[in-house]
């Protein structure tokens, strides 16, 4: 009999401590670096679905628009570079490997608005239904792109604003201690211009 009461004092005890601990933020950090976490995911997936997306519309392009070789290249070449940096969990701290991959990210959308601008020379292929799909497609996955940011945006941001105010900067500073802030994703000084195109 004793020892079930202790028992349940033990128990009664625990939850007693954890009520406390679990009102007074210690788990918002954790919690708050997933949500980043996943959403910086949603970016990654969002790329990847572009980056499949890319040999089919470079194949119907190359049917009508043999000549322009060199923009179809260079579509290749970004989207090559483009799947190639990665970032794990363990970099999301690190502003320079963001950079990176937003840089590649960046070289790919120019060749890609190169190559959708070279189709407008091209009455025939503006036409076809394979290239209006795949460009409709693209389309989407840009929009879809750039809400994937802006969630992991703000996802960052309220990350990194619970390690610098009260009570999370009490828990950053003693219990997460190793927690830093996470690299926010921004536009890079291209993404302001315009592809440019000549014939």
């Amino acid at each position: 009999m004793s020892l079930t009461f202790s028992r349940l004092r033990s128990l009664f005890a625990v939850v007693l401590v954890s009520l406390p601990v679990s009102a007074c933020g210690y788990n918002t950090i954790p919690t708050l670096e997933e949500q980043a976490k996943a959403k910086w995911s949603d970016v990654q997936n969002q790329y990847q679905r572009r980056a499949d997306l890319i040999p089919n519309l470079v194949s119907t392009v190359q049917g009508y628009a043999k000549q322009e070789k060199d923009v179809l290249t260079a579509v290749v070449e970004a989207r090559a570079k483009a799947t190639s940096v990665n970032i794990d969990a363990s970099q999301f701290t690190d502003p320079d490997k963001i950079k990176q991959f937003q840089d590649a990210q960046a070289q790919l959308s120019g060749a890609l608005g190169r190559l959708l601008a070279v189709s407008e020379n091209y009455p025939d292929l503006k036409s076809n239904q394979n290239f209006l799909a795949l460009q409709s497609q693209l389309e989407g996955t840009e929009n879809r792109i750039a809400v994937a940011r802006r969630d992991y945006i703000e996802a960052v941001r309220v990350y990194n604003t619970e390690l610098k105010t009260f009570p999370g900067i009490l828990w950053a500073s003693t219990v997460f201690r190793g927690n830093k802030p996470m690299a926010e994703f921004t536009a890079n000084d291209a993404a302001q211009t315009p592809p440019q195109v000549k014939f």
